[in-house]
């Protein structure tokens, strides 16, 4: 016996392999979208990857430049302390000569009285400093030749060449 003829296979085989050419085609599309898509998200990555290493070079470069003048600013403010303090006990040591000066020699006091009253007249009250030498008044004037003002003057006049003390010797 022969089996019955089926007048819709070849229709069936046809849409099959019409569905499968037509699926194929989908995937392959699929295909070719994903691996653009990839394509394009490896691409995207890459330029962020690139523009955040730019960032962090622009940005780590700023912050040592940040750094570096905190730290240049740290030394300069180091340097100013210690140069105060040298300062100061250059004023220190100075006056402990002067007023030792003012204790040993006592024609010290007599000239800054004579020079007390050159400055503001024979009238002049002159007192006797506590640490040495004087200081006159007259009305609407004061002198004041006093051990630390005559040691703070000397220093004062050293004015810019003070910097020698810092520089190496």
């Amino acid at each position: 016996m022969t089996a019955p003829v089926d007048a819709l296979s070849p229709v069936r085989a046809e849409l099959l392999r019409a569905a499968r050419a037509s699926a194929d085609a989908v995937l392959d599309r699929a295909q070719a979208d994903a691996e653009e898509t990839l394509r394009s998200a490896r691409a995207t990555a890459e330029a962020v990857l690139a523009r955040a290493r730019d960032l962090g070079r622009t940005d780590g470069a700023a912050e040592a430049a940040r750094e570096r003048v905190r730290a240049v600013q740290d030394v300069w403010a180091t340097e100013l302390a210690a140069r105060a303090e040298v300062y100061a006990a250059l004023r220190a040591a100075v006056r402990t000569n002067v007023r030792r000066e003012f204790m040993e020699d006592s024609s010290l006091r007599a000239r800054c009285t004579e020079a007390a009253r050159k400055l503001l007249g024979p009238h002049a009250r002159v007192t006797a400093a506590s640490e040495g030498g004087v200081t006159a008044e007259v009305p609407g004037r004061r002198v004041d030749l006093s051990a630390e003002a005559l040691a703070d003057r000397a220093l004062d006049r050293l004015g810019v060449r003070a910097e020698t003390l810092w520089e190496p010797a």
